[in-house]
C-alpha cells in the first residue's frame, strides 16, 4: 500500500510537472494536486503548513518532503523508494 501523495501546485509550474513525472516513474498514479492558483485559501494553508511560498510543496503521507529539488535529492540519496512504500 502506498501513502497518500499531496502536491500543492499551479497550472504552468515546470517544477510541478517535473516532480509529478518523477513520482509517476516511481509508479505513483494517484497524486492529490491542490491548485493554489485557483484557491487562495489553499495557498494560505500551504504557506502555514510549510513556511514556504513556492510550488510544488509535496507531502508523502504526513511528511513534508519540500519542493521538486528536495524530491529529486531524496531520489539521488536512495531514500524516495522507501518513503513511497510506507502506508
Amino acid at each position: 500500500m502506498q501513502p497518500t501523495i499531496r502536491m500543492y501546485a499551479t497550472a504552468v509550474c515546470p517544477y510541478c510537472i517535473r516532480a509529478e513525472q518523477l513520482l509517476k516513474r516511481k509508479g505513483i498514479q494517484d497524486i492529490e494536486k491542490i491548485r493554489i492558483d485557483q484557491d487562495p485559501v489553499r495557498r494560505d494553508e500551504m504557506m502555514s503548513l510549510t513556511g514556504r511560498r513556492t510550488v510544488p510543496q509535496i507531502f508523502i503521507g504526513n511528511v513534508h518532503v519540500g519542493g521538486c529539488d528536495d524530491l529529486y535529492e531524496l531520489e539521488h540519496q536512495g531514500k524516495l523508494d522507501g518513503m513511497l512504500q510506507q502506508p
